[in-house]
């Protein structure tokens, strides 16, 4: 299916903006010089921009009413303008160069294609409750059982302290951006274009969806807070999971990763040490983002139980994760997280489950 935008100005200046935004955008782009030849296109194009002239043109040509027309002009529209914008059909006037950040975002959703049965996507979040818990591990095995289920999924580093993600899924000499190399224009990106340039994990087995990685790089410039919610945002309206994997400590990129989020997962091991650096994390989890639980990580030297770690942290339990001696070093010799059976791929299962059930996705669980 054809997704170029329709574009048709009389005015040169205006007709360099709306090419100029669409490349913004990410879109591509038919040109069309009169009434005539805009009804060839006028159907089936995912959005339409007109100049004045141009509107007036199409409405004497009697082209048929349809969602996605805009008028552009520079700018305070003027009535007749605005005459001209509902003899079209026209639902909006954009003026330049106020609306121009909102004209990129309109051209991006408008080309946007739709997810896998029309649904939204889901964002989740983890977190460890002291250093070493295994949040990356969690996050990577959960994005791993999204894209089991068929679907994309979208693993999100927000830790410029952890040495990268790309290394975790054993993508580190893939080809594809990382965070310092990405640009995000007008504060949007579209989901199908981010999902093809970033790195993907090799999941061995056809059938699946695919899991690209969008990790920092080894050095301590994250990435910026807008740049995270452009990004989470085209996750969820591209239908993907989008799994981030946070540091404790609250980084501007974080606090939006949380902000957008739907589910919190924080990773407590079962000890006392962790139960109380955790509470600590807890709270300021809960300034910054809605439903939070905890994956209990066992083993337990001291034989606490998942019922104490969640009366000390405060938050109720979303799992028990049972040792799985050796996945580190496993992880060390390139066996992706999460992708055998095990108590990391349970656990990630688990995750993905409770997502669905919070965010009301329909999300597919692989057994």
């Amino acid at each position: 299916m054809d997704r170029r935008c329709l574009i048709m100005a009389e005015d040169p200046e205006l007709l360099d903006a709306m090419l100029r935004l669409a490349a913004a955008a990410g879109v591509e782009v038919t040109r069309a010089v009169d009434g005539s030849d805009a009804r060839r296109w006028w159907t089936a194009a995912p959005a339409v921009l007109l100049d004045p002239a141009a509107a007036g043109l199409c409405a004497d040509a009697e082209l048929p009413r349809r969602d996605g027309v805009v008028v552009v002009v520079r700018g305070e529209p003027s009535p007749e303008v605005w005459r001209l914008a509902v003899s079209v059909g026209a639902a909006n006037v954009a003026a330049l160069p106020e609306g121009e950040d909102w004209l990129v975002g309109l051209l991006a959703d408008a080309v946007q294609r739709p997810a896998p049965g029309g649904r939204s996507g889901a964002v989740v979040s983890v977190v460890g409750g002291r250093g070493g818990a295994g949040a990356s591990l969690l996050a990577t095995a959960t994005a791993v059982a999204a894209a089991r289920t068929g679907a994309d999924a979208l693993l999100v580093d927000c830790d410029p302290l952890g040495g990268g993600l790309d290394l975790l899924i054993g993508a580190e000499q893939a080809g594809g951006l990382r965070w310092p190399e990405l640009t995000v224009a007008g504060g949007r990106v579209q989901s199908a274009a981010l999902h093809s340039a970033l790195p993907r994990a090799d999941l061995a087995s056809a059938g699946h969806g695919e899991l690209a990685v969008l990790s920092c790089a080894r050095s301590a410039h994250g990435p910026e807070r807008s740049s995270v919610s452009a990004v989470l945002d085209a996750g969820r309206r591209g239908g993907e999971t989008v799994v981030c994997d946070l540091p404790r400590y609250p980084t501007e990129a974080a606090l939006a990763a949380l902000g957008a989020t739907d589910l919190t997962v924080l990773v407590v091991p079962a000890d006392l040490r962790s139960c109380a650096a955790a509470g600590r994390v807890a709270a300021v989890l809960a300034e910054h983002t809605r439903t939070v639980e905890i994956v209990v990580r066992g083993p337990s030297p001291g034989g606490i139980t998942a019922r104490e770690v969640s009366r000390s942290v405060g938050l109720p339990v979303l799992t028990f994760m049972r040792a799985e001696p050796g996945i580190e070093g496993e992880t060390e010799h390139g066996k992706l997280p999460g992708a055998g059976r095990g108590a990391l791929s349970d656990a990630g299962h688990a995750v993905l489950d409770r997502l669905g059930e919070v965010s009301g996705s329909r999300l597919r669980i692989a057994s």
